[in-house]
């Protein structure tokens, strides 16, 4: 209605303007640089309008995040001061102003901002760091207002009291003070959003929290951190066995599910798989069954799905005959000396080509571990290099295929000397000479070296067996690939 009553009136002016005999030229090119510069602002985003649905409460809940007991445990015992706001203001409680999510990539912090918008009947607005930060000053400070502005408004015109912000990157936004110094913007909108939440008050008709996501929390300003803005950090982290368990069963209940498909041991599989790893997991395994035309989705599927999701798209491109020997001995001394040192622990031996490898030897774990000893480590390293060590003992001598190999195996050596596990003791990591840092990790990996040319040379016969084997099929399970060597084992 304004926007009309503006309009006409400009109208007006203009047709009197004109029958008085004035010159109405500056005006119109004035209007026009106007109308130029506000199209301007608002392609780049100037003229920012922070929306939130009129049904706030999403349809997640936090009984739909599975893998992530602790996480929602705690995060529920904040939200409880906002829901119980009558009972703890009896105890002189103050409601917290922000919560902190951390954690890698993946792991359900957006979706456990929505569940708490559910949980405490709240209006929920997203937005992402980067939304607040330009090159033009003034307009990320302004942005954050009429961001908490918009929350009060909305939440008033639905009828609640409550209102959660969610801010997803935060570390963009609240990016320690100083970094920038060319470009004091950044500054400026991170003390605006330190003022906002300093002026949020337990009595307003409209309570706001913000809730923060990030997974670089050490590059957040510590003026964001301190008790009073950010009251508490809620860790996110990757889910566990029986986590992944309870993730995989959220996301297969619509698709149909053949008898051989084992949740619990797929979810051994996926050590280190994060939620939406997880997601996409049954999502290509439900594609894998749909270009067989097959009605279920069977082991096989969900198998291929997670070489996919590790590795990538099977490539088109093809090694010559020679490449692909190496490549098959190469990675069968991976899975030899893998199986010898920890029983049970080969998954798949490939040589298709994915992603940026010829060929890949995936294992499995059988528990979670969170310490590791100095047995564990040189087990690790042995098997790191097993596949140079069985193309030297195969084929004469070593590739450029060794390379990643040998730079896991290094980094895990300079682990052993750091933690004190080494020959040499409790040591200061910075304080050892480079010289002596060398010698020390060349020790270590000469040492496993050895020791696997010793398990090789004992079972030659076997690696030639599953050479052989892996070039006709290309593939080959755990299983599989302990059938042919437990005869030697044993």
């Amino acid at each position: 209605m304004i926007k009309e009553i503006s309009l006409g009136l400009a109208l007006a002016v203009i047709i009197f303007s004109i029958v008085a005999g004035y010159n109405i030229l500056p005006l119109v090119i004035l209007a026009l640089a106007g109308g130029v510069l506000y199209f301007i602002a608002q392609s780049r985003g100037l003229v920012k309008s922070f929306e939130s649905s009129d049904k706030p409460n999403t349809k997640v809940n936090f009984e739909h995040i599975g893998g992530q007991k602790t996480a929602i445990k705690e995060l529920k015992e904040a939200l409880d001061f906002i829901r119980n706001y009558k009972e703890i203001t009896l105890l002189g409680i103050r409601p917290l102003k922000g919560i902190l999510l951390t954690g890698p990539p993946g792991t359900g912090k957006t979706l456990l901002a929505k569940a708490a918008a559910n949980y405490t009947d709240a209006v929920f607005l997203a937005t992402s760091g980067s939304e607040f930060v330009e090159m033009y000053a003034g307009v990320g400070a302004q942005r954050v207002r009429k961001l908490f502005k918009t929350a009060r408004e909305k939440a008033s015109k639905l009828g609640k009291n409550n209102a959660i912000i969610f801010v997803d990157e935060v570390e963009t936004l609240g990016a320690k003070r100083g970094q920038n110094s060319s470009h004091m913007e950044y500054d400026q909108t991170l003390n605006e959003l330190l003022v906002q939440m300093d002026g949020l008050k337990a009595d307003e008709s409209v309570r706001i929290l913000v809730i923060a996501a990030t997974n670089r929390a050490d590059m957040l300003d510590p003026a964001l951190m301190r008790p009073g803005r950010f009251d508490r950090q809620v860790k996110v982290e990757l889910p566990d066995r029986q986590g992944r368990l309870e993730i995989l069963k959220i996301h297969v209940r619509n698709k149909p599910l053949a008898d051989d498909v084992d949740l619990n041991n797929l979810a051994k599989e996926t050590f280190g798989f994060s939620g939406a790893h997880l997601e996409s997991l049954a999502n290509e395994a439900a594609i894998f069954a749909m270009r067989e035309n097959c009605k279920q989705i069977h082991y096989r599927h969900f198998h291929e799905a997670v070489d996919k999701v590790i590795m990538g798209e099977k490539l088109n491109r093809r090694p010559s005959s020679e490449e692909l020997h190496r490549v098959a001995v190469h990675e069968t001394g991976h899975a030899l000396i893998c199986e010898l040192l920890r029983p049970g622990a080969v998954s798949t031996l490939t040589v298709t080509p994915r992603g940026g490898a010829l060929g890949y030897m995936r294992q499995h774990n059988e528990e979670e571990m969170y310490l590791y000893t100095k047995d564990y480590l040189e087990n690790q390293i042995a098997v790191m290099l097993a596949g140079a060590m069985a193309e030297e003992q195969i084929i004469g001598n070593r590739s450029t295929g060794s390379a990643n190999d040998f730079e896991k195996a290094f980094k895990t050596a300079e682990n052993i000397i750091k933690t004190g596990l080494s020959d040499i003791g409790i040591v200061s990591w910075d304080n050892l000479s480079q010289d002596r840092k060398f010698k020390e990790v060349k020790k270590i990996l000469e040492q496993q070296e050895k020791r696997v040319e010793g398990y090789i040379k004992q079972h030659i016969e076997e690696i030639n067996n599953t050479v052989t084997l892996l070039l006709e099929q290309e593939k080959l399970t755990g299983d599989e690939f302990r059938k042919i060597i437990n005869k030697k084992v044993a």
